[in-house]
């Protein structure tokens, strides 16, 4: 069994901030106003205080979160987007390329308490036994009954822009899984390092650690 940290995987030509231009010039099509000469940073804050974050639909932005099972059936939930995930129904985790074993997600919660790291890690191990065993006489999605929600797996997310803010609203709170913020307060300062205007009002939870925030990497 391998255990690893998770992550969120971007394309750098996801992160263009002519994104935010071309919204600016986008709504300007309303009001007949012509191109845009001034600052979007200032256009487009206008343009959100004012509720009209239709126009900022026009753009989106595609990441991979590689996660936990449990916490990728919170991110689906979110229906206006694009998803392709990781099959455990087609994904057999006792072939070579898997190295025959499955891969979990560490809970980090857990790094500090012995006693429930160790039962965590035995439960998974015991999951991979039985899983490996099913195997040998059925199919993948058949033994895929007893994997752990800690599972690791790869989920392509594409949203619109407005709906990355509602996604960062709901998901850096301090109402959210803390592995869940684990993966989106990173993705958000990112994302207000890039699209500034679009992100930088959206509230997160400052006092979850920095030093359990998920790696970013991007991907020329």
């Amino acid at each position: 069994m391998k255990i690893i940290q998770p992550a969120v995987k971007i394309r750098t030509t996801e992160l263009d901030q002519n994104k935010t231009i071309n919204l600016v010039n986008y709504a300007r099509v309303c009001y007949q106003s012509g191109e845009y000469s001034g600052d979007p940073g200032v256009f487009l804050n206008r343009i959100i205080k004012k509720g009209h974050e239709s126009v900022i639909e026009h753009e989106k932005v595609t990441v991979t979160f590689v996660i936990d099972r449990g916490i990728s059936n919170q991110i689906v939930r979110h229906r206006i987007a694009s998803y392709s995930q990781e099959s455990t129904r087609y994904c057999n985790y006792a072939l070579d390329k898997f190295e025959n074993e499955i891969t979990v997600i560490e809970p980090f919660f857990y790094l500090e308490r012995e006693k429930e790291y160790q039962l965590w890690k035995a439960a998974c191990q015991q999951a991979e036994v039985a899983y490996l065993e099913l195997l040998k006489t059925g199919t993948p999605e058949e033994a895929r009954a007893v994997l752990p929600n800690s599972l690791k797996t790869e989920l392509v997310t594409t949203y619109n822009l407005r709906e990355w803010r509602h996604f960062f609203s709901l998901r850096c709170s301090e109402e959210a899984h803390p592995q869940l913020r684990q993966v989106t307060i990173p993705l958000l300062m990112l994302f207000r390092d890039i699209f500034t205007p679009l992100f930088e009002d959206i509230d997160f939870d400052i006092n979850f650690d920095k030093s359990n925030y998920a790696k970013i990497i991007q991907i020329t």
